[in-house]
């Protein structure tokens, strides 16, 4: 079974979050509780997501989640449980995926639990914050836009059926990943002979636990990742290379013939 992290999806062109050292890049990004109690956050970011998102979707799939798809399809894999909100792994062609942090391309209502296309309240956002579109901004994590301008002024989507509170379908820091996500991948490490981390530090518990779990039971864990993890400790090898490289080798793929 595999366990990755934002470092597999680097090479699309999706930034990530920590450093070789494990430590911050750059400033947390929004927490649950913040979003979810006021407005002034919602309005914040919503206002970057406006124009970070577009930027976060043409992100491709590159050779290394290929190569976990020759894995897969060589009947090698039982799953993979990937941190990551872009989706990269299902476009490349992977069937069975844990989305641990949820799906950045969809949105749920707070309230009535509603689900409806990131594309839709992208288009909203465009129309009733026309003027965003002039700001100048950079790209960031997950859909995230570095940028300076009047929050204040933005205008914050709604449920369409109910009124209620619209969220980025995803596990913000502060929440909780899903019960009933953390009984399957507990399913899969039994499952399956061992455990390969790819791209990820492990600094959030929420997919350590599976790392550790599978210590515990005795399974090998090898890790493919440039920099510190949380599981160092743990590892019976670790493959400080590119992601894509470290699982080329693996799958017997050309780490070149995908971008």
């Amino acid at each position: 079974m595999a366990i990755t992290g934002a470092g597999i999806s680097t090479s699309s062109g999706i930034s990530d979050y920590r450093d070789q050292a494990g430590a911050w890049k750059r400033p947390q990004p929004v927490q649950h509780q913040a979003f979810m109690q006021h407005l002034s956050w919602r309005q914040r970011y919503w206002a970057r997501s406006q124009l970070g998102y577009p930027e976060f979707m043409r992100a491709q799939p590159n050779a290394a989640h290929r190569a976990l798809v020759t894995l897969e399809q060589s009947g090698k894999l039982v799953g993979v449980i990937t941190q990551n909100v872009d989706r990269l792994h299902q476009r490349a062609g992977q069937q069975r995926v844990l989305d641990l942090h949820g799906r950045l391309d969809q949105v749920r209502c707070m309230a009535c639990e509603q689900r409806m296309p990131r594309d839709a309240v992208q288009i909203w956002l465009q129309q009733h914050n026309a003027w965003v579109k002039h700001s100048h901004f950079s790209p960031a994590p997950d859909g995230d836009a570095d940028i300076e301008l009047e929050f204040g002024r933005i205008n914050v989507p709604e449920c369409s059926d109910c009124g209620g509170l619209l969220k980025p379908d995803v596990v913000f820091f502060g929440d909780t990943v899903p019960k009933a996500d953390v009984q399957q991948g507990y399913r899969w490490i039994e499952e399956a002979d061992a455990v390969l981390v790819v791209g990820s530090s492990l600094m959030v518990y929420s997919s350590f636990r599976f790392v550790r779990r599978a210590h515990e039971m005795g399974k090998p864990i090898v890790a493919i990742n440039q920099g510190k993890t949380r599981a160092d400790d743990l590892f019976l090898h670790k493959a400080n290379i590119d992601c894509a490289k470290g699982l080329a080798a693996i799958a017997g793929s050309d780490p070149g013939e995908a971008s």
